[in-house]
């Protein structure tokens, strides 16, 4: 089949393009600069503009854009971004694809599983559960509602509501494995908060599963399916790197520092993939210990 990226140099972008040529697919990209002929077609979202020429035979849209969530502290600035990077092209997309005589048979577009809010608590969120109502929150309805035009249009569109995806070669754990490696972890407050997370493995199959499976329609929570808490994320991870886990930087401490982006760390985010279950989806790595331990092996 024949694919087309946008967002595809990130962590997730990447990871996926890569899968998708080793398995035998054409994959073209959209870009902001200079295009490689062929290969890659030049679309400005900011601007609502996409070349036309690069959905010619394409059978399936994937959409991963959106610039890091916890990469930085949430000025006004950065909001704006958050948001812009993630509805224009999602907009902009969505509507080119209405508009074309002969549609892909599927989009695929990234969201959050943060649209629940930071306090989900007992039960556990599912697909069907109300969104939250802060900024994150607000931001993903947006996120998603920019899809809407090619549902529409008739294109089977997947939302991907996706958890921080783990594995060593990039995003969280990219990040902590070195310090970890070092004796340098650390708990994030008392650790009583449950942490929704995904390992990039079962990430991809997901994404595969959700391309393939003709019913597949709608948004799919992508995490854990026994949710884990912030300590069993830490204990775990220290045993299996066979590094020690005695620091913990107390709450008040990260709510000083990162303002309200600490939430994402420290509030009881207790979400389930219930649609992914119910509809036959089977993880390879179903709890915690299984996910870390494919996404170090990797």
């Amino acid at each position: 089949m024949k694919y087309l990226l946008a967002g595809a140099s990130g962590f997730l972008g990447t990871a996926l393009r890569v899968r998708l040529a080793e398995q035998g697919h054409e994959v073209v990209r959209l870009v902001r600069t200079d295009p490689i002929a062929g290969t890659e077609f030049r679309w400005h979202p900011e601007a609502g503009t996409v070349d036309p020429r690069a959905f010619a035979g394409v059978d399936v849209v994937i959409n991963l854009c959106g610039v890091g969530i916890a990469d930085r502290p949430w000025t006004a600035g950065r909001r704006r971004l958050l948001q812009s990077s993630r509805v224009d092209p999602g907009r902009t997309l969505s509507q080119a694809l209405a508009r074309l005589d002969r549609k892909p048979s599927v989009y695929l577009q990234a969201s959050g599983i943060s649209g629940y809010g930071t306090e989900t608590g007992d039960p556990a969120a599912t697909e069907d559960s109300p969104p939250g109502t802060d900024f994150l929150s607000r931001l993903i309805l947006a996120w998603e509602a920019a899809a809407e035009p090619a549902e529409a249009a008739g294109i089977r569109t997947v939302i991907l509501r996706t958890s921080p995806v783990l594995d060593r070669t990039g995003g969280l754990l990219g990040l902590a494995r070195i310090p970890w490696s070092l004796g340098l972890g650390a708990r994030l407050g008392d650790g009583r908060q449950r942490t929704p997370m995904i390992s990039l493995t079962d990430y991809l199959r997901a994404a595969e599963w959700a391309i393939a499976t003709p019913g597949a329609r709608g948004p799919y929570n992508l995490t854990l399916p026994e949710p884990t808490t912030s300590a069993e994320f830490t204990d775990t991870l220290a045993r299996l790197l066979h590094r020690p886990r005695v620091l913990a930087v107390p709450a008040p401490l990260i709510r000083r520092g990162m303002g309200e982006l600490a939430e994402q760390l420290l509030g009881d985010m207790n979400v389930v993939p219930a649609r992914l279950l119910a509809e036959g989806f089977t993880f390879s790595g179903p709890d915690i210990e299984a996910t870390l331990r494919l996404a170090l092996a990797r």
